[in-house]
């Protein structure tokens, strides 16, 4: 009897354990529980927003987004990592950069998240891998856009290129926006327009079963896509220009002077952003940084130059305005300058003189002397704000990324750079676009567009319009301002000596002379090393690299500017000869077709 009562009380207490235990988990804790119960069945994904396309101004596709495959893993699903990427390799190829990249993407992510081992797949390589998954616990193939750039190396350093999103971005970024995004711009038009490209996230609820697979989508909140991007470039003029180039290094810069739009941007040689976008190999990205060519060097918006003799027009300009020379006042030029009371002969580029010169002769024969002394008169201090005014070192403003800002050198700049004072020689140099005078190809072509508009300044600009989500197109806004006060003859003048440097008889430019519109431009040539005193210039047997820089400006027609455009040639030796031709080609292709549509 008394085992029969005690056992009572075991049970008895028992039941009251479990009742206790029950009304905790189903009563006091209810709402807990089933929150874990549906995390282990409902899933709350992002869906990453499809990035806008780019395209020129033709509507020609500059940018886009292709479908491919990539093997991913996921580690908080796969007991073994080591173990199963050698087993895969076995399948399918997987070489030392991908693992590199794949230990580097496992430190960013979270443990939960997929990581790519293998990128953009073969069809059969996903066959068969398929024949295989069944080995492989938290490996599957996943499905993505990836971004592509038909044109490559011809859009290279304009766009610029996506790139998986690294630890100091993720910091930057708003990671709610970012969910499931794996690739950000990281130059150029890419990274300049980021938050319009790359539109808002979506989500969804979805069910999975006990292997994380989705079963049924429970609710769903779409993307926005990003926007579509229309440039103002014309890839008619960009493809002429890198073929008018030919085997030189260089850059050309084309601006329509009545919007500012950039119609050509070139930077040769260029490189195969398609590379960059699922992480560039080693191997590759080794030859591209340590060519000699430096393929990565945007040098139309980083290339610093010496403007050589581009830079006379606008010199020219500042002697009128400061009222230090009249346009007919004559200089006798012997093929050398020397400072009163010294020794040292800067030397013209024609030996053996150009004799009496006036303003406009100057500038259609180059005559180096007779700016030597336009530059001794003004001084560097008015030379250097009147420079300055024409935008020349500062950065353009165009909507890219990366622009230098040239150097217009002065009495304070070397003080705090070079911490020694300013010498006459200094700006005699200056006064021929040499020394320490350094510019960019985009900002010429924005000076000289300048030049070609009397005076209206305008920002130069990548982006014409963005279509918008409402299915509306919103153009860029123009940003200009009228230097006004300059005086009208003197832009009439210099503008005149110009088009006489193509279309005169003693041009330097006369060689690309057109029967079809009128051309205004300017030569150049820059030296690459200094030439002593009583050293010769041969170009026939300077190594190539010390060769000199051509150059080249112009605008077209002189009457109604529709396009301004400078060319530097590295190593070309004369802008007469070399660069001249480059931006003819260009300008014919923009203004001869424009007439006949």
């Amino acid at each position: 009897m008394g085992r029969i009562i005690v056992a009572a009380i075991i049970v008895t207490l028992t039941l009251l354990l479990l009742l206790t235990r029950m009304l905790y988990l189903q009563v006091l804790n209810h709402e807990h529980f089933t929150t874990l119960s549906l995390d282990n069945r409902v899933k709350l994904e992002p869906r990453p927003p499809t990035r806008g396309l780019i395209y020129d101004s033709h509507g020609t596709i500059l940018a886009q987004n292709l479908p491919a495959y990539s093997l991913e893993i996921t580690p908080e699903k796969t007991p073994d990592i080591a173990t199963t990427i050698q087993a895969l390799s076995e399948i399918i190829p997987i070489n030392e950069d991908d693992r590199k990249r794949f230990k580097r993407l496992r430190q960013q992510r979270r443990r939960f998240d997929s990581i790519p081992i293998r990128v953009r797949l073969s069809d059969e390589e996903v066959a068969r891998f398929a024949v295989n998954q069944h080995r492989f616990p938290g490996v599957d193939v996943q499905a993505k856009l990836l971004r592509d750039y038909p044109l490559q190396e011809q859009t290279a350093h304009v766009l610029g290129y996506v790139g998986r999103i690294n630890k100091q971005e993720l910091q930057q970024i708003d990671a709610s926006n970012y969910s499931g995004t794996t690739h950000i711009g990281k130059n150029g038009v890419e990274r300049t327009y980021e938050n319009q490209l790359h539109g808002s996230v979506g989500l969804q609820q979805v069910e999975v079963n006990a292997k994380g697979r989705v079963l049924r989508v429970l609710e769903n909140q779409p993307p926005q896509p990003g926007e579509n991007l229309h440039l103002f470039l014309d890839m008619d003029l960009q493809a002429a220009a890198m073929e008018a180039l030919k085997d030189y290094n260089g850059a050309v810069a084309a601006i329509d002077t009545r919007t500012g739009g950039v119609l050509a941007l070139v930077s040769k040689p260029g490189y195969d952003p398609n590379l960059f976008v699922e992480g560039i190999s080693s191997k590759a990205y080794k030859s591209l940084r340590d060519s000699l060519d430096k393929p990565l060097f945007n040098r139309a918006i980083r290339g610093q130059y010496p403007p050589g003799s581009t830079v006379k027009p606008f010199i020219g300009l500042a002697g009128l305005e400061k009222g230090v020379v009249s346009f007919n006042q004559q200089t006798y030029c012997p093929g050398f300058y020397q400072l009163p009371g010294h020794e040292h002969k800067y030397r013209d580029w024609k030996k053996t003189g150009h004799g009496q010169m006036a303003m406009e002769d100057a500038i259609i024969q180059s005559c180096d002397v007779y700016y030597y002394e336009l530059a001794r008169t003004l001084g560097i201090d008015r030379l250097h704000d009147f420079l300055t005014t024409l935008g020349f070192g500062s950065r353009s403003g165009i909507d890219l990324t990366g622009e230098r800002s040239g150097l217009l050198p002065s009495r304070e700049w070397k003080r705090k750079a070079r911490r020694e004072p300013w010498y006459p020689g200094e700006t005699l140099n200056t006064g021929i676009g040499q020394g320490y005078f350094l510019t960019t190809p985009l900002q010429l072509a924005t000076a000289t567009a300048t030049l070609a508009n009397r005076g209206q300044r305008i920002r130069p600009r990548m982006v014409e319009s963005i279509d918008l989500p409402d299915g509306t197109q919103e153009a860029t806004l123009m940003e200009s301002t009228q230097l006004s006060h300059v005086d009208p003859e003197h832009w009439e003048q210099v503008i005149h000596a110009m088009q006489l440097v193509v279309e005169g008889l003693r041009g330097t430019a006369r060689r690309i002379r057109s029967d079809h519109y009128s051309i205004a431009g300017k030569t150049g040539t820059a030296q690459v090393f200094t030439v002593k005193q009583d050293e010769k210039y041969d170009e026939a047997t300077v190594e190539k690299r010390k060769r000199d820089h051509a150059l080249f400006i112009a605008f077209a027609p002189v009457e109604e500017p529709r396009i301004a455009i400078a060319v530097i040639v590295e190593n070309g030796g004369h802008g007469g000869s070399v660069a001249a031709p480059i931006a003819r080609k260009v300008m014919d292709r923009y203004l001869l077709e424009e007439a006949r549509q």
